[in-house]
């Protein structure tokens, strides 16, 4: 089966799975308004009679089951989505390969600065967002947690990486993983930057993986950097990751961080707070500031 149609078949199968959510929510809906109900009549008669606790217990009991099934559906579906887009990077990737060239090739085509930044700025608000179960903990690369000792980024995935520019300088940059050899232990990983057309071959502790969830501030603030603490952040508008302190950490979910970047060209030696992306922020490997 193609993957264009197997994402057709998934998109179908979503579209159902977005129907019956809807269903189960209405089905809800109704019985949260009973309960409102039955409320608004205890409070005229103002007592609280053993019909009324009963009645109230069963409305509550299907309410709690009505609940779990909407959120059955959801994950489900949600599921669905990640296949989705597992198989639109696939195909992404297989396209890019497939495009490799040779120094005797002509060069690729660049792509424009503000379509980079547009697609850098839509992939970290697609970034998924971490949904546990009750008790759960956040796994591994959601939000500020770190990846396992024995973890290995996969061909595609999008890292901080740390090279040496062409002044001879060092800079933590944004790539992507082209492969990763075990018996060398080495990354290459390519510029994601397309006006560089760099490929760099580098060791693990050279390269960050980026978190794969956001994290929840409102069920898992532990997921995620606190605030004054030392991270590798994107700099706006670039492709290059810079030493900052966390300002304010995310409220919701959809919220970025407010980093402070090293900046010796302000007073305090921080340039003031700017907005980063919770996909675009993780521990800094130097503790010493330079």
């Amino acid at each position: 089966m193609s993957a264009d149609t197997k994402i057709a078949e998934l998109l179908t199968e979503l579209h159902q799975l977005i129907k019956q959510t809807q269903e189960e929510r209405s089905r809800s809906e109704h019985n949260l308004l009973n309960i409102q109900k039955t409320h608004e009549r205890m409070q005229t008669e103002n007592k609280t009679s053993p019909y009324y606790r009963t009645k109230l217990r069963g409305l509550y009991t299907t309410a709690k089951a009505d609940a779990e099934a909407e959120c059955s559906v959801l994950r489900y579906a949600l599921s669905k989505i990640a296949e989705i887009k597992s198989l639109l990077e696939e195909r992404r990737i297989a396209a890019k390969m497939a495009g490799t060239y040779s120094d005797n090739d002509p060069p690729r085509k660049t792509m424009r600065r503000g379509v980079l930044m547009t697609l850098l700025q839509q992939s970290a608000m697609t970034l998924p967002l971490w949904i546990g179960k009750p008790g759960d903990s956040p796994p591994p690369l959601c939000g500020a947690m770190p990846a396992s000792s024995d973890y290995v980024a996969k061909q595609g995935d999008k890292v901080a990486a740390r090279v040496k520019a062409v002044d001879g300088d060092e800079q933590w940059i944004l790539a992507e993983v082209v492969s990763y050899s075990h018996s060398t232990n080495k990354y290459e990983v390519d510029d994601i930057d397309e006006e560089g057309k760099e490929r760099h071959t580098l060791s693990r502790r050279r390269i960050i993986p980026l978190p794969q969830w956001k994290a929840n501030p409102e069920t898992d603030p532990e997921a995620l950097f606190s605030k004054d603490q030392l991270v590798l952040a994107l700099y706006p508008q670039t492709t290059c990751f810079y030493r900052a302190l966390i300002h304010t950490p995310p409220h919701r979910p959809q919220d970025d961080y407010s980093v402070l970047f090293e900046d010796t060209s302000y007073a305090d030696g921080y340039s003031p707070p700017l907005n980063v992306a919770q996909r675009y922020v993780v521990a800094c490997k130097e503790n010493k500031k330079k």
